[in-house]
């Protein structure tokens, strides 16, 4: 799969009156995972969308490998073949009357051979671990499983980055578990991933870096300093990590503690070096 780098730089986005996105800069590198964090409201999908280049901002620049988004017909089949976006209600985007041929639906949108269709779709499907559900019709499958399709028709695009808007929302403990599993699977396939969610833990645990929506602006560093600096945490009206308020309560803060791995090789230093009563 080819790499394309996706940046932004001076976003702007104005709805009416109100700026919903002003003076927005993000450089993802490639093969990386990264959260988009914030508050419900907060401009998440916005941002998502102005990536994908489903909306054009007011002003700024989004680029793939350092050619900007041209916002004609032409430009934006480029581009979405490159970057693809996946909705926060699999339903959206789900219409074909099985998996196998909504999966299908954008390679065939292509022109390619049938051949080459049938290779896109059984990859897509094996790395989302549902090539039993290929001959299924939508409206059979859980929630979990509409969404994992959804990925699949993105992935079947061979894009290098796919943008989730959500993906964990409204999944039970067994589909977190599953989408946790198609994520690990997408990057393996060397899939750019970036995630929009407020699920503080899960970002901690998952992301290599993030990016935190405060009042339309974006802050961007490793997700275990911004999640860390609990002034940001409470103007994006998030919460720290549970992780990390354990480290504040075990006197751990101040030692660099920024994720579970971290705390649990601090908790047990500290525990070895307490004297016995």
């Amino acid at each position: 799969m080819n790499q394309h780098r996706l940046s932004a730089k001076g976003i702007e986005v104005r709805f009416g009156s109100r700026t919903v996105l002003q003076d927005i800069a993000v450089d993802i590198p490639n093969r990386s995972r990264l959260a988009l964090l914030g508050a419900n409201g907060s401009g998440k999908t916005t941002l998502l969308r102005v990536l994908s280049g489903a909306v054009k901002p007011a002003a700024g620049v989004v680029s793939v490998a350092g050619d900007p988004v041209r916002y004609n017909r032409a430009g934006l089949r480029t581009h979405r073949q490159l970057v693809q976006l996946v909705t926060q209600n699999p339903d959206d985007q789900l219409f074909a009357a099985d998996v196998f041929r909504d999966v299908s639906f954008g390679p065939l949108n292509l022109g390619l051979a049938e051949s080459q269709v049938r290779a896109r779709v059984a990859h897509a499907l094996q790395v989302l671990s549902i090539e039993d559900l290929a001959e299924r019709p939508i409206h059979e499958l859980s929630y979990g499983q509409r969404k994992r399709v959804a990925i699949a028709g993105a992935l079947a695009m061979r894009p290098s980055v796919i943008l989730l808007d959500e993906p964990t929302a409204g999944l039970d403990p067994q589909g977190v578990d599953e989408m946790v599993q198609a994520l690990a699977s997408l990057q393996a396939d060397g899939t750019t991933v970036v995630i929009s969610t407020h699920e503080v833990d899960f970002a901690l645990w998952w992301a290599d870096s993030a990016a935190v929506l405060v009042d339309g602006r974006l802050v961007c560093g490793s997700a275990g300093d911004l999640l860390a600096d609990t002034e940001l945490v409470a103007q994006a009206r998030l919460r720290q990590p549970i992780v990390l308020q354990l480290a504040a309560e075990l006197g751990l803060a101040g030692r660099g503690i920024r994720n579970v791995a971290g705390l649990s090789a601090a908790v047990a230093e500290s525990g070895s070096n307490r004297q016995p009563a």
